[in-house]
C-alpha cells in the first residue's frame, strides 16, 4: 500500500508541473505578418488609382486563414474592403484596393488589416496610414486606352488625334 501513494504523489506532481509549464506559454504567438510597403498606385493609361499594401509572412498561418483589409475611402462614404485567402507556402502578401478617387497630396488615409484564422478568430490587427505625394488630378479624366490591345480611347482621341489639352480627373466632393 505504501507504493500506491508514491505513484499517486508522483502523478500529481507531474500533472502540476505540466499545468505550470502550460501556464507559462503565451496564449497567442508572434504576429504572422509584417508590413513591408504601402503606397498609392496611379495608372495613367487607365486613369485609376489604388492603394497597394505589401506584407511579409514572419510566422506560419493555419490553412484556411484570411487577411481582411479596410481602406479609408478618399471620396468619403463607406470604407473599401478587401478579403483575401492566405496561402501557407507564399511568404509575400500583396493587397490592392478597389479603384479610388479624390486622393489628395500629403493627406494620410487610414488602413486596417486583420489576419483571421480559419475559425474567424482575429490573429493579428495592423493599423497604418498611406499618404500620397500626388493629387489624383494628375490623372486623365478618362482612360487613354481601351481593350486588351490598348487601343486609343475614341472618347479621348477624336478621329485618332490627341486633344490639344487632356481633361484631368476631378473630385466631386
Amino acid at each position: 500500500m505504501s507504493m500506491q501513494p508514491k505513484h499517486l504523489t508522483l502523478a500529481v506532481l507531474l500533472l502540476a508541473g505540466a499545468a505550470a509549464l502550460a501556464g507559462c506559454q503565451r496564449e497567442t504567438g508572434p504576429d504572422p505578418l509584417e508590413l513591408t510597403g504601402k503606397m498609392f498606385i496611379f495608372n495613367y493609361r487607365l486613369a485609376y488609382a489604388t492603394y497597394m499594401i505589401t506584407l511579409t509572412k514572419t510566422e506560419p498561418v493555419p490553412e484556411g486563414s484570411t487577411v481582411v483589409a479596410t481602406f479609408e475611402n478618399p471620396a468619403g462614404g463607406a470604407p473599401l474592403a478587401l478579403d483575401r485567402k492566405l496561402f501557407p507556402k507564399l511568404d509575400k502578401v500583396v493587397l490592392e484596393s478597389p479603384d479610388v478617387t479624390c486622393v489628395k497630396k500629403n493627406r494620410p488615409y487610414a488602413v486596417t488589416i486583420e489576419v483571421k484564422g480559419p475559425d474567424g478568430a482575429i490573429l493579428q490587427t495592423l493599423k497604418t496610414t498611406v499618404t500620397s505625394n500626388l493629387d489624383q488630378d494628375i490623372l486623365p479624366a478618362k482612360a487613354l486606352v481601351v481593350g486588351p490591345a490598348y487601343d486609343k480611347n475614341p472618347e479621348v482621341f477624336k478621329d485618332g488625334k490627341a486633344p490639344e489639352h487632356f481633361e484631368t480627373a476631378s473630385c466631386a466632393s
